[in-house]
């Protein structure tokens, strides 16, 4: 028990307090502007956080109507990826054959830029609907369902087949049938995969629905706030999006390592 403690105890220095501290150096450098001239830059392109923070509160309804449009397309977009995903490795652990070559030809989605992807899709959907915001939330998870679906599939495809050694011929000794080893064997021998996977999807899905909303039909999400205030140069602005995206990302993967903490607890 009490070398379990000292291993958590470690585990939680290192995973987080050194990057609070990181964090907290890096803030304080910059509003005392040291950082400013360690980058050689102003506080004009590069704003204090103290006015940041100000922005934030002062503009706090509109930035929450954009952030629920960019929560909306991120986890819809994730769900759709991952459930596609997670059939697709089902599939390559089914057709042992082909898998390996299917999950490489998937992977090599990976490789094409998101910048590339969304204006496909805005293409694809714009006979949809008549109403532009449906579309444009379509298309938008479409990007990040894209963006999902290998890291998935890949995982997915290892937890169903990467069993522990003679844990099969066991079940065959047993004189279980193949459903009977799926259900019982590889579908449970899969789950920490999952997680491994989502926690690649989950910054991949907000980075995506970001850089989705650069090029949407319909006008609105943190992404297309931080592009139009850029634009304008507003870079006060900008910034306080910027932090908005960056907190809905660090929220989002720390409710994914509690959630992964309850579900996995006793099989680390």
């Amino acid at each position: 028990m009490k070398k379990f403690k000292n291993k958590f105890n470690k585990e939680t220095i290192t995973s987080v307090a050194y990057p609070v501290a990181f964090g907290i150096l890096i803030v304080v450098l910059w509003q005392t502007q040291l950082l400013h001239k360690l980058i050689g830059t102003d506080t004009f392109t590069l704003p204090l956080p103290g006015r940041i923070f100000h922005i934030i509160g002062d503009n706090f309804g509109a930035i929450m109507k954009n952030v629920e449009a960019t929560l909306i397309v991120a986890l819809g977009g994730l769900v759709l990826g991952s459930l596609l995903g997670y059939v697709l490795g089902i599939v390559a652990a089914v057709f042992t054959k082909w898998g390996k070559g299917g999950l490489t030809i998937a992977s090599a989605f990976n490789a094409i830029p998101i910048i590339a992807i969304a204006p496909i899709m805005n293409n694809l959907t714009k006979d949809f609907s008549k109403d532009p915001n449906v579309r444009s939330m379509l298309a938008k998870m479409l990007v990040v369902m894209l963006t999902c679906t290998v890291a998935m599939s890949i995982n997915a495809y290892r937890g169903l087949t990467e069993l522990k050694p003679y844990s099969e011929d066991l079940m065959k000794s047993y004189a279980a049938g193949k459903w009977t080893i799926f259900k019982k064997l590889r579908l449970p021998s899969s789950v920490p995969y999952i997680f491994t996977a989502l926690r690649v999807s989950v910054p991949a899905s907000i980075i995506s629905a970001l850089v989705s909303e650069y090029f949407a039909e319909y006008i609105v999400g943190v992404g297309r706030a931080i592009r139009e205030n850029i634009v304008l140069s507003q870079y006060a602005t900008a910034w306080a999006y910027i932090v908005v995206a960056c907190v809905i990302g660090i929220i989002l993967y720390a409710v994914l390592l509690i959630a992964e903490g309850i579900l996995l607890k006793g099989r680390r």
